[in-house]
């Protein structure tokens, strides 16, 4: 008789719910959206009530298209790091959670760089540079701005870490999420007390810490009886969404460079130390006891993609939004290169390969030669060249590779994967479960700690290759030279970005509030 585990992923536009069997197989999925609210530029903001409602639906959903909704074995969850979910004595959720992608507390995290003793005393306390989306900036950013709510709050939540306190009722995180808050001791895998009692932030605010594998408790009572699946459901630790996704990969050792095209891209490598940090990439803890994650994330990925979608349809209202393949399509019809037409992705500003809230996206090279199947394409090519940047320092790192492993939404289209092939000038393959990501990585993790696998290393083995694309030799020097240029822009309108982020705020409409819904 055959068994499964469900693994939950709390993406930015979207619930996926997933369950595997005991050879590795997704038998049923589902995925139920939720818009993104956008109120000011760089804000980012959801209501955690649409995550909860999605994950039943999902979950519904794919329970309904199993044999036996009662072989359940046990739950894996995955989510959107980074993202304040600030509740209050009760349990209550006190504001909209404030996402990975928000910009709104740099100055928060200069303050918080500043009290640490710098950039040098800030990596020895926690190995990363505070970065503008990470927790810590946003919780002094509420503390300041919003003080009443801030004094009401007693516990402060990750996306994934909401969605287990309405399974299980438990206040609890995995190492690997408690790694992009800003305040966790990456190499000890703990807290950081210093830099708490530095910040003035009492330590009960935060959750207790597992790691990925650990039973976190059980499935409440009244959610097992309405499921119709076994009580005493374990739920597990899980992961954040970036590192437990290069975990769905098998990139849990150095050698192969994992690549994620979701809403953001992340360049990502494994290994069995903590690096010693400079701050030019994060530094997480991995999915299992003694391994550590290294990447770097840009914040318009996929979602730079889907940006242009939205906005090309809004010439002609009467028409529906063009299909994803139908964009691919006309990328594909244009050269490589697209026609000298470069394009900086960086619409939310920018996490790596430049950290910077005030970068912007831009067109480079514009001409009236110049159709929307270039603009198509120099969208996609201007994200994988971005990428190429992290991949770079990455390989500075002494974290390259001759293979990249590639996941996320967008390596559905092989198309995407070909043109990473041939950008990156390097092979590109996927694995079992690519394209669902860290809802995949949940079920590794969760196989773990249920006793399906005795190991990570033993559930990352059972994956196979399913596809691998070669580079384009012959297009080498074009996208050397591409990236040569490329990687000089952002420095090139540096100064022009931050004169246009200190014009006065532009607030959408009323009823265009949604303004921002990425892949």
């Amino acid at each position: 008789m055959d068994s499964w585990l469900l693994g939950i992923d709390i993406g930015t536009s979207a619930c996926k719910a997933i369950a595997v069997d005991r050879q590795g197989n997704v038998t049923a999925k589902a995925l139920v959206g939720y818009p993104v609210v956008s109120l000011q530029p760089g804000w980012a903001e959801q209501d955690p009530a649409h995550w909860w409602d999605a994950a039943q639906r999902a979950v519904e959903q794919v329970l309904a298209a199993l044999p036996d909704r009662r072989a359940i074995e046990g739950i894996g969850l995955s989510g959107q790091m980074h993202g304040l979910t600030p509740l209050d004595e009760n349990g209550e959720v006190l504001r909209p959670a404030i996402l990975w992608c928000d910009q709104r507390a740099a100055p928060q995290c200069d303050d918080i760089t500043a009290r640490a003793g710098g950039l040098e005393g800030l990596l020895r306390l926690v190995q990363n540079r505070m970065l503008p989306g990470f927790t810590a900036g946003k919780l002094l950013w509420m503390r300041e701005h919003e003080p009443a709510l801030f004094a009401r709050m007693r516990h402060m939540l990750n996306p994934k870490d909401y969605l287990r306190y309405r399974l299980t009722g438990e206040f609890v995180t995995d190492v690997s999420d408690a790694s992009g808050t800003g305040l966790f001791d990456v190499r000890n895998r703990t807290w950081s007390a210093p830099l708490l009692s530095l910040l003035d932030l009492p330590r009960s605010l935060l959750p207790d810490v597992v790691e990925s594998s650990e039973r976190t408790g059980t499935l409440l009572p009244e959610l097992a009886e309405r499921w119709g699946v076994p009580a005493h459901t374990p739920v597990f630790g899980g992961g954040g969404d970036s590192v437990i996704q290069t975990t769905s990969m098998g990139v849990i050792d150095r050698g192969t460079l994992g690549v994620t095209l979701g809403t953001a891209g992340i360049v990502a490598a494994g290994g069995r130390e903590c690096p010693v940090p400079d701050g030019s990439l994060q530094i997480s803890c991995g999915n299992a006891p003694g391994r550590w994650h290294v990447m770097g994330v840009t914040l318009s990925a996929g979602g730079a993609f889907e940006w242009l979608r939205n906005a090309l349809v809004q010439f002609d209202r009467e028409r529906a939004l063009p299909s994803y393949a139908a964009l691919v399509e006309l990328a594909r019809s244009t050269g490589a290169g697209a026609a000298g037409l470069l394009f900086l992705p960086y619409l939310l500003g920018e996490r790596c390969p430049h950290v910077s809230g005030n970068g912007r996206g831009a067109w480079i090279g514009l001409t009236t030669l110049h159709t929307g199947a270039h603009l198509v394409r120099s969208t996609m090519e201007g994200v994988l060249l971005n990428l190429r940047s992290i991949a770079s320092l990455c390989a500075t790192a002494g974290l390259g590779g001759r293979e990249l492993r590639a996941s996320g939404g967008a390596t559905s289209e092989p198309f995407w994967l070909q043109l990473l092939a041939d950008v990156q000038q390097c092979e590109v393959s996927t694995v079992t479960g690519s394209a669902e990501g860290g809802a995949y990585g949940a079920v590794l993790a969760a196989g773990v700690g249920s006793g399906r696998w005795a190991s990570l290393d033993e559930a990352v083995g059972c994956l196979r290759v399913v596809s691998r694309h070669q580079p384009d030799r012959s297009l080498g020097p074009l996208y050397d030279a591409r990236f040569a240029t490329f990687r000089g822009l952002y420095d090139t309108l540096r100064q022009t970005f931050e004169q246009i982020a200190l014009e006065p705020p532009v607030t959408p409409p009323r009823g265009d509030s949604k303004a921002l819904r990425p892949v």
